[in-house]
């Protein structure tokens, strides 16, 4: 999906007409612009904490491709479904990364390309390149005036630091797929410049700063952004310049810990300008975000590195069936008629975790079981309707492979995912059936 229509109106950003960039900066914004402006920031600023956190915790290093063990759940929203494999890239006019991908039939890949805002630049698979399912891409910067061997597809990127997710599905058989992510091989040609990492403000995503995000917003602002948001930009800059003031910088703490990280929280449980039907959130956009800086942030937030709607959909449940958010301790079912089963609408396939709603972590569990999917050896009933179980304690009636335990005592919600989405799910007619609680 290229960009989104905005399901909601907000209030206008600015106070007065529209500002330009040789006006004083000492122009007070309404509170709205400031609510507006800051959850614009944070979208940046949560993808330079992860980028810290991926270079100083993880040990990553520019353009070296790191291949994650499978079934990791360390992290938040974790695609269980898939072996990860991880990079940053950095490139200039003079070089380009050669990257070499194994021949995969029958299985689902895709290396995907997100510049410094959470925008989604490219994607390699057979699907968008079947000419070449299998082979060397030259990914080079759109400016560059490197020459790329004549064997290599060249795809061009519209930024110069980029953070690269390569998903292998991993299907039945695991050692078959962890040895294709180890044959996807990167390779930079010439010798890029590696950039700075941008030391803005650490914060733990439990509690989001206030005003102290404005200290170094002129740092994360250095990444351009390709969505058409030059009045957010301009309000971020004015709010910098007017906290130097400390009764100024007193009031823009007040209002977003009074305002914005409250309009942010409710924005966050319909993923942005999102829609809930039958307690199912589903985004407006993702991966392509036009002009919507909300739902953005809301998915930099809770579902970091998302693709595309032409790769996968997200669905986000935190509702029953009678509109009351789920219980930590309850127990509910999720029933799917016989003709309208979850793979109907997955072209490649389908899965369902829980994780708590506060850091988006898999819950643990005794048995390690951390999803339910179409290798979960799933039985249906004799009317061929699937029911999944999601309880602390398995229920008496729940075949043991139907439940995903959600014990623990933490709020939760469930992430449902269709990658090759089709049919209701891309075009958005389809949400998954109301859970149903028992207990």
């Amino acid at each position: 999906m290229r960009g989104c229509v905005q399901a909601t109106v907000w209030p206008s950003t600015f106070a007065g007409h529209a500002m330009s960039d040789q006006q004083e900066p000492s122009i007070k914004l309404s509170e709205q612009a400031i609510a507006d402006a800051y959850i614009y920031l944070l979208g940046r600023l949560l993808i330079t904490r992860q980028q810290q956190i991926d270079f100083d915790r993880e040990g990553m290093q520019w353009n070296t491709l790191l291949h994650r063990k499978p079934g990791q759940v360390d992290w938040p929203n974790p695609n269980l479904d898939v072996a990860y494999s991880e990079a940053w890239v950095a490139l200039d006019e003079d070089s380009y990364l050669l990257i070499d991908i194994p021949r995969i039939e029958h299985r689902y890949y895709v290396v995907e390309f997100l510049n410094g805002w959470g925008e989604t630049v490219a994607n390699i698979n057979e699907r968008l390149y079947p000419d070449v399912t299998n082979g060397r891409f030259a990914v080079c910067l759109q400016s560059s005036h490197a020459i790329v061997p004549p064997d290599a597809q060249r795809v061009d990127l519209p930024a110069r630091v980029t953070r690269v997710l390569l998903r292998v599905e991993l299907g039945a058989n695991w050692d078959e797929a962890i040895a294709l992510q180890h044959r996807f091989s990167f390779e930079m040609q010439g010798s890029p410049a590696e950039p700075p990492l941008p030391r803005t403000l650490m914060f733990d995503t439990e509690a989001l700063p206030g005003v102290e995000a404005f200290d170094s917003a002129l740092l994360a602002l250095e990444e351009p952004d390709l969505s058409p948001l030059e009045d957010m930009q301009h309000a971020v800059r004015t709010i910098v310049a007017a906290i130097v003031d400390p009764a100024e910088r007193d009031r823009v703490d007040g209002i977003i810990r009074n305002m914005a990280l409250k309009q942010f929280a409710a924005a966050a449980a319909i993923i942005g300008r999102g829609t809930i039907r039958q307690g199912w959130a589903r985004p407006a956009c993702c991966g392509h975000w036009g002009s919507d800086w909300l739902t953005r942030t809301t998915v930099n937030y809770g579902g970091i590195w998302a693709n595309v709607f032409e790769e996968v959909l997200y669905y986000r449940g935190a509702i029953d069936s009678t509109g009351a958010p789920l219980v930590a301790d309850g127990s509910y079912t999720l029933t799917f008629p016989a003709n309208d089963l979850p793979e109907t609408y997955a072209t490649y396939f389908w899965s369902v975790i829980a994780v708590d709603r506060a850091h988006r972590r898999v819950l643990p569990n005794a048995l390690k079981r951390y999803l339910l999917n179409k290798e979960s050896g799933l039985v249906k009933a004799n009317d061929g309707s699937l029911t999944l179980y999601f309880a602390a304690v398995r229920p008496v009636d729940a075949p043991q492979t139907n439940w995903l335990p959600t014990g623990g005592g933490k709020p939760w919600s469930l992430t449902f995912r269709f990658y090759g989405p089709r049919g209701g799910v891309i075009d958005g007619t389809y949400y998954p059936p109301p859970l149903v609680r028992r207990g």
